[in-house]
């Protein structure tokens, strides 16, 4: 197992933390499956489901074999992540999305509430295995709060940076909670990734940004679990939200040794969706531009996905490219339309999660994703990491063309009143 970079080939040894080659390319980890035995392997997984109390009993460190393997196992510093329900999709949702099967992926279920831990659970490992005792990144908000679990519940500190604009307070409170210090700027998320390229080394800082190859790596396990739980059959896509672009590029690299270890015979096609205010990506492979275009002013209400230069893009079109995949982008109205399908058929979200479905449903409609294909669409964060986005949907009328606002009842409590508020609930759902 070594790093690798995407861009010049370079290798590096895994036991020295590095995230960025010399040539100013990213890493990857490279594993060496040559004589792995895949079908011992599926019984090994099986088989660790019925553990408690061990590692194992992690939905990411299930995979260790494939994922980390040289890591001691006493460095693993886990609160049992992963484990996330595989939802089949009510009626509602299959007829709101347009396709004949559907499944959720609850990335929201995990200790956190997002699907940070997945890839936080390896990256914190890997660090304390090296000896580092101080954590770091710059987030929107779900990767400082992973962030700050993990860190605390090692033993170890944190130090986040946040932009000091137009991103979720549920996040920035869960994060101080954790006991982070926690730094408030004047910038977007991109520019705090640059000072932690400039500025992480010198104060003895490990990053656990999307950047990490290591983070990269537990986020596998989000398309490892979805492949077992169907019993290693994928649906024809798997779309999720792009932010950062770290998800799309985890998900096709655990896409990858799947199907080169033999676990899965094709590859989904994988759909990025990203918000309209905020989708350079979607830009750049729209126009078949060679490079990113950043965007230096994004804005989008699903605050997880307000990043206009993610760091990962080439790992990304990587991806898509080797899957057949595309990208699309949906308007903040639309993302908090999805979402509201989603609260109320009992499974519920953030707002940048409610992008993907919103997002294959445009694809339905296009004529891009058949009707009569299947799919799973990826919930990246849980229901109260902003309770604010609730509020201006529902109460707040913020939204005029709210299609699925669930406004208060103003009532006497005299049963006439309260039977005839009833009634036209049972109306307005039939």
């Amino acid at each position: 197992m070594n790093f690798v970079c995407i861009d010049c080939g370079t290798q590096l040894p895994i036991g020295k933390f590095a995230y960025q080659c010399a040539c100013g390319g990213l890493l990857e980890v490279i594993h060496d499956f040559r004589g792995v035995d895949a079908e011992r392997l599926k019984r090994l997984f099986t088989e660790r489901l019925s553990e408690r109390m061990s590692p194992y009993a992690s939905g990411v460190w299930r995979y260790k074999e494939l994922i980390a393997p040289e890591q001691p196992e006493e460095m693993i510093c886990t609160k049992y992540e992963g484990n996330t329900g595989l939802y089949p999709a009510s009626w509602s949702l299959n007829r709101f999305a347009g396709v004949r099967g559907l499944w959720f992926k609850a990335q929201s279920e995990n200790p956190s509430g997002s699907f940070k831990d997945n890839g936080m659970t390896v990256a914190v490992s890997h660090g304390r295995s090296l000896g580092y005792k101080q954590f770091t990144c710059t987030s929107t908000g779900n990767t400082s709060s992973s962030l700050a679990m993990y860190a605390a519940f090692g033993g170890e500190s944190s130090c986040v940076f946040v932009p000091n604009k137009d991103i979720s307070i549920n996040k920035v409170l869960q994060t101080l909670a954790y006991g982070a210090t926690v730094i408030s700027f004047d910038g977007t998320y991109d520019d705090g990734i640059l000072f932690l390229e400039k500025h992480a080394d010198e104060l003895g800082l490990y990053v656990c940004n999307s950047v990490n190859p290591l983070r990269i790596e537990g986020q596998k396990s989000i398309v490892y679990e979805i492949a077992q739980s169907l019993n290693w059959q994928l649906p024809d896509w798997i779309v999720l939200p792009g932010g950062a672009l770290s998800n799309a590029t985890a998900l096709g690299k655990g896409l990858r040794d799947l199907k080169e270890l033999g676990f899965i015979e094709r590859l989904p096609r994988v759909a990025v969706v990203q918000a309209e205010g905020a989708s350079p990506f979607h830009q750049m492979m729209a126009e078949a531009m060679e490079e990113l275009a950043p965007q230096r002013e994004p804005y989008t209400r699903a605050s997880a996905l307000n990043i206009g230069n993610p760091p990962s893009w080439r790992k990304a079109r990587r991806v898509l490219e080797e899957t057949g995949g595309v990208t699309t982008s949906v308007s903040d109205a639309e993302i908090l339309d999805a979402k509201a399908v989603i609260d109320r058929s009992g499974i519920g979200c953030e707002p940048a999660s409610a992008a993907a479905l919103a997002g294959l449903r445009k694809l339905v409609r296009a004529g891009i994703a058949d009707k009569d294909e299947t799919a799973v669409c990826i919930l990246t964060g849980h229901l109260l990491k902003d309770t604010d986005a609730l509020k201006e949907y529902h109460l707040d009328a913020k939204w005029p063309s709210a299609a699925h606002r669930n406004a208060l009842v103003a009532s006497s409590l005299i049963r006439e009143d309260v039977s005839k508020h009833l009634r036209a609930a049972e109306a307005a759902r039939s």
